[in-house]
């Protein structure tokens, strides 16, 4: 009984984003992020309202959702820390940095701290090849990681 009204809220909300966007030229993208801005992620359940409001397949936006690696199934935590795991920031020691990170926080690539405080996501290449290795948090680029730093950046998520 709980699960109908949180898909009819998710429909509904999906509907209104798709009307308003639909008649934009490529308008799947900018629907998928006004979704994901609206709920944190883009939920199973938004996919077949899409694909009506779209005239798409289910299977066509399925692709689109999975292709790309920005779009969540599920909601992110309240930080969002991405490692560039590139061959420039390899070179430099990514994959040390990677496994430090990985051990302080008690999580792996794709995976929330149980507290919901980080979330943490390889990305292949921030422009930052000149600084690597390097890192994302929240938006904010950050270069040169080294071990403090990455304590810098692990006290900053729990807080």
């Amino acid at each position: 009984m709980t699960m109908q009204p949180a898909s009819t809220e998710i429909a509904s909300r999906t509907a209104a984003i798709v009307q308003e966007l639909k008649d934009l030229e490529g308008p799947l993208l900018p629907i998928l992020h006004g979704i994901q801005e609206e709920f944190g992620h883009v939920p199973h359940d938004a996919l077949p309202v899409i694909a009506d409001g779209l005239n798409l397949s289910r299977a066509e936006v399925h692709g689109v959702v999975t292709f790309y690696h920005d779009f969540r199934a599920k909601p992110a935590g309240r930080h969002v820390l991405k490692l560039c795991q590139a061959e420039a920031c390899q070179s430099m020691g990514s994959d040390a940095v990677a496994a430090k990170i990985k051990q302080l926080l008690g999580i792996g690539f794709h995976e929330t701290t149980r507290d919901g405080s980080v979330t943490l996501e390889p990305v292949y290449c921030l422009g930052l090849c000149a600084c690597s290795p390097s890192a994302m948090l929240d938006g904010e680029v950050i270069g040169r990681l080294d071990d403090e730093k990455i304590e810098e950046i692990v006290a900053e998520v729990r807080s």
